[in-house]
């Protein structure tokens, strides 16, 4: 065939195929297969606004009976909260293993992870994430080992000395001060303090513990002193005397007659500029409050009971002697040492939420010799 034939007989064939497009009414070429193309969803079709009628009466259809819409529940919603059991609560009772404290775990908690579990103990989150990270932790079957008595040097010259122990156990030791020793040493190579007498303790009855006092007493006053022996007690002994759940209750002697038989003395505490020891009240101080209450009267004296909301150096002698009623022997805030040799103030009561089981001591301290023979001077 010659080129001029072959090109008529396309154009004729064009002309055929265009005439098939116009038949079936489309712009665009009909398949090869003879099917035309439609969308998936089908023809489109013009939309139609519903009434607001018809919207009302959809929307009273679909609502339930008790008016409220019900939240939609997917099947994996309950499969998701039968997959997490409910723990019940975990007993802190265990028994101390050498560096470890050792607890059984109730059934419930064989297979739960190390972290849920330590969440439900007095381990506070940074300590547990330091426990974790260190391999403290060990759960085998039914028991969990914590290892929250770790070897530790006192830091403390040990020297011994016979201390009157008012309470202890594996967290918490607490021993009752006497008069003329300072808690810890106020400079460098100094002994003869409670820290070294507390060293000296740990020492003999083999206990590898960090001297840690939680709180502090003047040199001359009497009392109880809180020591943390483990690195948990220290942080939640340390946290409830911030948020003064750890009460302190003392006795003093003042001079003079109370008017009130009960008060609450608000006044702040800052340095004496003419004393570097001295403490007196000033508008630029920090925030002291100390309550009071007259327990019995003398001639020209007043035994009265005490209790700290905050803790400032020399506290309660600032106080008293700021309202007129000075401590008796308490020369440096202008107490008479006629009496006593030293201001006659005692810590009777100490109160706190052991640091593992929560629950709340009451250490009681015995008056000392000096003060009790002063109030029965007094009563002469």
């Amino acid at each position: 065939m010659s080129r001029p034939q072959a090109n008529k007989s396309k154009q004729e064939r064009r002309s055929k195929d265009k005439q098939v497009y116009t038949r079936h009414g489309e712009g665009k070429p009909k398949p090869r297969d003879g099917r035309s193309k439609q969308p998936a969803h089908g023809p489109r079709t013009a939309s139609v606004k519903p009434t607001t009628q018809e919207r009302r009466t959809r929307h009273s259809e679909q609502r339930p009976a008790g008016g409220r819409t019900k939240p939609m529940m997917h099947a994996s919603d309950s499969t998701i909260t039968k997959q997490i059991p409910q723990l019940p609560s975990l007993p802190v009772s265990g028994r101390k293993n050498a560096e470890w404290y050792v607890i059984k775990l109730p059934d419930a908690y064989r297979e739960a992870p190390l972290g849920q579990v330590l969440r439900r103990l007095p381990v506070p989150p940074k300590l547990a994430d330091k426990l974790l990270a260190e391999r403290g932790v060990l759960k085998q079957r039914d028991k969990l080992s914590i290892r929250l008595f770790p070897d530790e040097s006192p830091e403390f010259v040990a020297q011994w000395s016979d201390l009157n122990i008012l309470y202890e156990d594996e967290f918490t030791l607490v021993v009752n001060k006497p008069a003329g020793i300072e808690i810890y040493p106020s400079s460098r190579g100094q002994t003869g303090t409670l820290a070294n007498h507390v060293a000296a303790y740990y020492e003999s009855t083999g206990q590898a513990c960090r001297v840690r006092h939680i709180h502090r007493l003047d040199k001359e006053t009497t009392g109880p002193v809180i020591y943390a022996k483990n690195e948990l007690a220290h942080y939640i002994y340390d946290r409830d005397m911030r948020e003064k759940k750890i009460e302190r209750i003392y006795l003093a002697v003042v001079e003079g007659i109370l008017d009130k038989r009960k008060g609450t003395i608000d006044q702040p505490i800052g340095k004496d500029r003419h004393h570097s020891t001295r403490r007196r009240v000033s508008p630029t101080g920090e925030r002291a409050v100390t309550h009071y209450e007259v327990v019995e009267t003398y001639a020209d004296h007043t035994l009265v009971r005490l209790r700290l909301e905050t803790g400032r150096t020399h506290q309660i002698r600032v106080h008293m002697s700021a309202i007129g009623h000075p401590l008796a022997g308490d020369g440096m805030y202008g107490g008479k040492r006629t009496w006593i040799s030293r201001q006659a103030l005692h810590g009777e009561q100490l109160l706190f939420n052991h640091a593992w089981t929560g629950k709340r001591v009451a250490v009681n301290a015995p008056m000392p010799d000096d003060m009790r023979v002063l109030l029965e001077r007094l009563r002469r």
